[in-house]
């Protein structure tokens, strides 16, 4: 019998990311039939699929390209030619101080945050601790698991905007935010996973300023947002300078088979960071980068995003608020306003059962939605908050989308109304 150390317990325990990855499977191996409302797959959307298949089908002709796809490893930091490119274009649309030496590619955005957050935060030579902070949460599950040291995240709770009978939407509570010496880095998603909230570019920059004030990094995931695949439905503008790391991904943009995520910020963060990949990962892979530049030569990359992405998911987004709100009439219910990613983001005041127990008998029922209780990490209190949320993808097609609203109306219900039979 073998053990475990300390480092492959942490890994091994059961957490919110791999629940959520082996119900995807699992579910689907049970239940054929299974609405899948929980995982973050994006949606299949015809017009990307044809640029994809293009830009496939360009590398795989051009004898050279296709030598480097199958036969050659990148170096540290990625393919040069698509580093120059993305330099190239972020300073033709943004003015960006930008070359090469400010990008490094990784095997997706979840291992670069991997290594960016054990860059920054965790136990440091002379004995000092840092944690990373999340100024505001709730924040993307993912994050929650990816400390080699214990009590990696600290979180602030959001303010809290009622808006109308239904809806609501979270603020960076800057009253609250507390910034000290043990504050390795800053961090937030922008739209945010699970709750689709865009920060507004006040706040952003307003974040910014505290970083830079305590000399810290401040860590962008830009995974759904600007300036690609841009699933952003408010008007935000992207930001970036020597003191931000910005982490964007090919997954939201159709291609999270490609595992490519982005990694721009000054050179000696990009240094240190190509430095832990290549140890972890020895090479990114090949696919991704090379589907890339063709996007980028073609100027795909962002007419995708912009003319395609963009108009599909609000389109979806519309159809699923319209979905739940008529699913849920007459129940005591929130949406937070979304306004970007893909995802709705549902709040039971009161809710007189757990997040989870939902989460487990709309299962049952054949509905796969997540749990919102994993979507905290940082703050450790009791917050019944916390257990009165569920997120939603609204990448299912309409149809399905309306059986699986009607579905958790009805387990909502029933729940609800046990609390007023017991009282």
């Amino acid at each position: 019998m073998f053990s475990l150390s300390k480092f492959g317990q942490k890994l091994c325990n059961q957490s919110g990311i791999v629940t959520l990855m082996d119900d995807l499977g699992d579910a689907l191996r049970n239940n054929p039939d299974m609405i899948f409302m929980g995982g973050g797959n994006p949606a299949i959307i015809p017009e990307a699929q044809v640029t994809f298949t293009n830009a496939l089908n360009a590398t795989l002709n051009d004898e050279n390209t296709l030598r480097e796809f199958l036969g050659v490893y990148q170096p540290p930091q990625g393919d040069a030619g698509v580093l120059d490119d993305l330099a190239t274009l972020f300073q033709h649309q943004y003015q960006w101080p930008i070359t090469r030496d400010n990008i490094a590619l990784a095997n997706g955005s979840q291992s670069a945050f991997f290594v960016l957050f054990n860059l920054f935060a965790g136990e440091f030579a002379e004995g000092s601790r840092k944690q990373i902070q999340f100024p505001l949460a709730p924040e993307y599950l993912g994050y929650s698991d990816l400390g080699i040291s214990e009590n990696l995240f600290t979180a602030t709770k959001p303010g809290i905007e009622l808006v109308g009978d239904h809806f609501f939407k979270y603020h960076v509570d800057f009253s609250a935010l507390k910034i000290t010496e043990k504050t390795g880095a800053i961090c937030v998603s922008r739209p945010t996973n699970p709750t689709g909230n865009v920060i507004s570019d006040e706040e952003l920059t307003q974040l910014d300023l505290l970083a830079k004030t305590h000399r810290i990094p401040f860590i962008i995931d830009g995974a759904y947002g600007t300036p690609f695949p841009n699933i952003i439905f408010s008007d935000a503008e992207p930001l970036w300078n020597d003191n931000i790391i910005l982490v964007l991904s090919l997954s939201k943009l159709g291609l999270p088979g490609a595992r490519t995520g982005i990694v721009i910020a000054n050179p000696k963060i990009i240094t240190a960071f190509a430095k832990a990949n290549t140890i972890l990962n020895l090479a990114t892979g090949n696919l991704g980068p090379a589907l890339l530049r063709n996007l980028l030569s073609t100027g795909k990359l962002m007419s995708l995003s912009k003319e395609c992405l963009a108009p599909f998911y609000r389109q979806r987004m519309l159809q699923a608020v319209d979905c739940f709100q008529s699913a849920l009439n007459g129940l005591p219910y929130r949406i937070h306003q979304p306004e970007g990613a893909i995802f709705l983001w549902l709040w039971f005041p009161d809710l007189p059962i757990t997040s989870q127990i939902l989460y487990e008998r709309l299962k049952q029922r054949g509905v796969l939605i997540v749990s919102g209780h994993h979507f905290f990490p940082g703050i450790t209190e009791n917050w019944a908050h916390k257990e009165q949320c569920i997120r939603v993808t609204y990448c299912q097609d309409p149809e399905k989308l309306r059986q699986g609203a009607r579905i958790i109306a009805e387990e909502v219900f029933k729940a609800y109304s046990q609390m007023a039979i017991s009282v």
